[in-house]
């Protein structure tokens, strides 16, 4: 559980840090755009200074394009090995406690079956016992009419 927190603050870090750079990125180059507006220079050197300044600025979309791809495809890759983990770890408690399930129902049948024959026993002794009451009984009632 502690790990799950440690993953989410890093990514809220992360995503905070992402979100910093893009923030200043848009505020330089609003900036720069109402520096150069405001300038005292003529309206051909602005163009060319506005269009210097969009070719720097798409050169750098491009590089923070790459590094979003780079980012996702690590966190992409994150997400994927760790619930292959999850679902490897499920896999091995499930098929352990399907064992555990199934040892225990065979120690139960055993003893179901052990409880069966010692029964069997117990009522054999009963038969047992009785008829020997009886031809005891028999016995004692044929020598005392003698």
């Amino acid at each position: 559980m502690a790990q799950d927190q440690n993953q989410n603050k890093n990514q809220n870090e992360n995503i905070n840090s992402k979100d910093f750079m893009i923030g200043t990125l848009i505020g330089g180059i609003v900036g720069a755009s109402a520096a150069l507006l405001f300038a005292p220079k003529s309206g051909r050197e602005v163009r060319d200074d506005l269009n210097q300044k969009s070719g720097y600025v798409r050169e750098r979309a491009g590089e923070w394009k790459d590094v979003a791809y780079q980012k996702g495809t690590e966190w992409k890759d994150r997400a994927v090995e760790t619930s292959s983990q999850w679902s490897q770890n499920v896999s091995e408690k499930s098929q352990d406690l399907s064992s555990r399930v199934k040892t225990k129902v065979g120690e139960f049948r055993n003893t179901n079956d052990e409880a069966e024959q010692a029964a069997e026993e117990v009522a054999e002794a009963i038969e047992e016992a009785a008829e020997e009451l009886e031809r005891q009984q028999e016995t004692t009632t044929t020598t005392t009419t003698y």
